[in-house]
């Protein structure tokens, strides 16, 4: 101890005095701190509410909870700072030179949060809408301020970042009030086309689901290599466009074989010829 009063100058008095007041900035700056994130957690939650409650747009919803918590809790760790016994005018220097060099390093997390903003203004999708963009596709669970997160019909989540979806080609296959459901149907050569065309058109008429007052369509689509190819058009709203599907495809294979028509499958004839003969 003499030795450190020889070089520093300090008593015992004195070390105990600045080890205690460390003691206690630490204590105090702790308490900030973890205090700090439970009421920042507590206020997101209860902002979040209030927006539910106002019925705000569940893509903003998210977003805004997102930056509040966050920005909340920055608010937390400069407080903690602060405690500490940085003075906040060196602090905010430093802070603008890291912030400087920050932005350069994590220039891609900036341009994800613009991407978000840009998502929230123009609105390309919402949560709840199927869409395929980054060549993923599912539903929209949350706009968050650097991610959107999709789930697929198969339960995965994909977390995607904002800036590359905002630059990316975006298909909204549920924004729109209805959809055009497509078939091509393969009949065997020989097989009547008529009778393809008036099983196929009444299966359209027979279905509810499909939205008889506009432009749906039976006709010859082409002719393949081993089969005869009807093209099937029918519009039908958004939510049952998947069951209309599959009903249709279900009931042309039990009773397209009632009706005297075959489904062919892929074939190739072959010749050979004798040169010798």
């Amino acid at each position: 101890m003499k030795e450190i009063d020889k070089w520093f100058g300090l008593n015992e008095g004195t070390i105990a005095g600045l080890a205690a007041e460390i003691g206690i900035r630490l204590a105090t700056a702790l308490l900030i701190l973890f205090v700090g994130f439970w009421l920042a957690r507590q206020l997101s939650k209860g902002f979040k509410k209030i927006l539910v409650r106002r019925e705000t747009d569940e893509s903003l919803t998210t977003f805004l909870t997102s930056l509040t918590s966050i920005g909340l809790k920055v608010m937390v760790i400069i407080s903690v700072i602060t405690q500490l016994g940085v003075e906040m005018t060196s602090f905010v220097a430093l802070l603008g030179a890291a912030g400087l060099a920050i932005g350069m390093a994590f220039s891609g997390t900036l341009s994800n949060f613009a991407g978000g903003v840009i998502i929230l203004l123009l609105k390309p999708f919402k949560v709840g809408d199927y869409v395929q963009t980054q060549g993923e596709e599912g539903v929209v669970k949350e706009v968050q301020i650097f991610n959107t997160i999709l789930t697929t019909l198969d339960n995965k989540v994909i977390i995607l970042a904002n800036g590359a979806v905002a630059n990316d080609t975006i298909i909204n296959f549920t924004k729109a009030k209805k959809r055009r459901v497509d078939w091509s149907f393969g009949i065997a050569y020989g097989d009547d086309l008529k009778v393809a065309k008036e099983l196929l058109s009444k299966f359209i008429k027979e279905d509810s689901r499909v939205l008889q007052k506009e432009e749906n369509f039976v006709g010859l689509g082409e002719l393949g290599d081993s089969s005869v190819n009807v093209t099937v058009r029918a519009w039908v709203k958004v939510e049952d466009y998947w069951a209309v599907f599959f009903d249709m495809n279900e009931r042309v294979y039990t009773e397209f074989d009632a009706a005297g028509l075959s489904i062919p499958f892929p074939q190739m004839d072959v010749h050979v010829q004798n040169e010798n003969a």
